[in-house]
C-alpha cells in the first residue's frame, strides 16, 4: 500500500521543517546526479552506514575508513535513485506536516534526526558484518509515521495498491495503516536475517529501529497545550 494522501487538515503553523527537510534532501540528491559513478559510490560508501565499518574496526581501518561516526547522521540525506528519493519524500510531505504540528519546527526536527540515527544504529547491529552502505531518510520517517499513529490513530489514509496495471483505492484508518506497515516490516526483516537474500536492497531494520523509537520517544516531543487562564478575582 502506497499512501496518497490523508484528510487530517494541515497545521495551523506553516510546516517550515518539513518543507526544509524535504528541500535539503533534494538538494543533495541533486549533487549526487553530478557526480561521476566512481565519485558517488565513493561518496555513498564514505558517508553512508557500513555496519562493518563500526562492529570491526580493525577491518575498517586497514581499508582506510576514517574513524567517526558523521554516517548516522549523513546517511539519511542520501538516497540511491530518483524512486528511492521520491517515495520517501512523498511519505515525509504527508505525515510531516501534522507531526510537526503538534511538536513545533525544533523539536520536529530533533525528533527526526534522533529516529534516524536510531534507525541506523538498529541497522549496524543486526548486520554487522555487512560491507554494503545503506542510504536514505526511511529510518527517520519510520519514526514520523510512528507519531502520525498515535497522535492521529483515527485519521483516514488514502492508499492505492497496484493489482496487475489496476490501482485500487482504499481508504483506512491511521493506526491501522501504520501497524500493516510495521508488520510487513517485521516480517520481512525477519526473513532478510535468515536469507540476505531475502533483503532484496531494503533495509528493513532500519526502519523497525526508527519506528520502535520513534514509539517510545515521540510523546517527549509533543507539546503540551497551554494551561487554561486562571480566571481574575
Amino acid at each position: 500500500m502506497f499512501p496518497v494522501r490523508d484528510n487530517v487538515p494541515g497545521p495551523r503553523s506553516f510546516p517550515i521543517a518539513t518543507i526544509a527537510l524535504i528541500l535539503v534532501n533534494a538538494a543533495v540528491f541533486v549533487f549526487q546526479l553530478t557526480l561521476s559513478d566512481r565519485q558517488l559510490q565513493e561518496l555513498i560508501y564514505l558517508f553512508g552506514i557500513v555496519p562493518r565499518r563500526y562492529t570491526h574496526p580493525v577491518w575498517a581501518s586497514w581499508v582506510g575508513y576514517p574513524d567517526n561516526y558523521w554516517p548516522f547522521l549523513t546517511s539519511m540525506f542520501l538516497h540511491g535513485g530518483w524512486i528511492h528519493i521520491i517515495s520517501n519524500m512523498w511519505t515525509l510531505w504527508i505525515f510531516g506536516d501534522n507531526v510537526e504540528g503538534r511538536m513545533g519546527s525544533f523539536r520536529f526536527v530533533l525528533y527526526y534526526i534522533l529516529c534516524g540515527i536510531a534507525a541506523g544504529v538498529v541497522h549496524t547491529l543486526s548486520n554487522a558484518s555487512e560491507t554494503m552502505p545503506v542510504v536514505g531518510a526511511s529510518g527517520a520517517i519510520a519514526g514520523v509515521l510512528a507519531a502520525y499513529a498515535f497522535l492521529f490513530p483515527l485519521a483516514r489514509i488514502i492508499c492505492v495498491i497496484p493489482i496487475f496495471f489496476y490501482p485500487l483505492f482504499v481508504e483506512v484508518h491511521a493506526f491501522l495503516y501504520m501497524g500493516f506497515w510495521f508488520l510487513m516490516q517485521f516480517f520481512s526483516g525477519t526473513l532478510a536475517l535468515t536469507d540476505r537474500h531475502h533483503a532484496g536492497g531494503i533495509a528493513w531494520w532500519a526502519h523497525i529501529g526508527g519506528f520502535v523509537f520513534g514509539v517510545l520517544v515521540f510523546s517527549r516531543f509533543v507539546q503540551k497545550p497551554p494551561g487554561r487562564a486562571r480566571s481574575a478575582r
